[in-house]
């Protein structure tokens, strides 16, 4: 497919790799409108992209949006579930006497955040796309973690339902053109992975990575942009890690 003129919607587009994925997406001409939970788009770094508010998890609310969008833009071809949560909390915690199991309340959030929002957006989305016979994409972003990543139960187990869902669609919606690809990315260097890991737990991922270092925003849009131009790519998850293994 080529980008160039159609409207991509990026969710969580106001996020270090959000961000970053639809200004590359406009300069390579796609049209971007950017849907995100939260609420100050004055703040956003993507200023040059229409902003929508939207809990994601919220089936009326993404219904609602979407109509407002496509009145403002027109059609989606690409959609890209960017949107999420990233949780650690190990399955028990024995130096915690409060509360030594995981909190449910963690769990149905972080499900909520990635995998329940990833499913509300791309069924209405997909929806248009059938019912206008568009030959689309939903690229959605899953993680290294969802191999396994220890402490990391109710992350992992989204980003896992996030890339079996990615097989799913593929399978119920080739017949109608429409792609389904999974973008699985290690640890990249954005001010967020900063702000969660100290800097002797960044120099241990380094070291543990064959690459020897993070991956950067470009590398992750390398391989959205393949995902969006190899039409005969489907049903499969792209990893970049560096290597990393879990």
């Amino acid at each position: 497919m080529d980008p160039n003129g159609k409207l991509v919607i990026v969710s969580g587009g106001l996020g270090s790799i959000g961000s970053s994925l639809a200004d590359s997406l406009a300069d390579i001409g796609a049209r971007v409108a950017v849907l995100d939970i939260l609420d100050n788009p004055s703040a956003s770094p993507t200023p040059r992209h229409p902003v929508y508010h939207v809990d994601l998890a919220d089936e009326h609310s993404v219904a609602s949006v979407l109509e407002d969008l496509v009145r403002d833009l027109g059609e989606p071809a690409i959609l890209v579930n960017c949107a999420g949560l990233i949780h650690s909390e190990p399955l028990v915690n024995i130096t915690n006497p409060t509360q030594r199991h995981h909190s449910r309340e963690a769990w149905d959030a972080v499900l909520r955040s990635n995998l329940t929002a990833t499913f509300n957006l791309s069924s209405h989305v997909v929806e248009r796309m059938v019912t206008k016979r568009i030959r689309g994409l939903v690229i959605n972003f899953s993680s290294i973690s969802a191999q396994g990543n220890p402490g990391q139960s109710a992350y992992a187990a989204a980003k896992a339902g996030v890339e079996a869902l990615t097989k799913v669609w593929a399978r119920e919606l080739g017949p109608f053109g429409i792609r389904s690809v999974a973008i699985a990315p290690g640890f990249i260097a954005t001010s967020s992975t900063e702000a969660a890991l100290t800097k002797e737990a960044i120099a241990d991922l380094k070291r543990r990575t064959p690459l020897m270092r993070l991956g950067t925003t470009e590398e992750i849009f390398s391989a959205v942009r393949f995902a969006i131009e190899n039409d005969y790519l489907t049903g499969t998850t792209i990893a970049i890690n560096g290597g990393l293994a879990l």
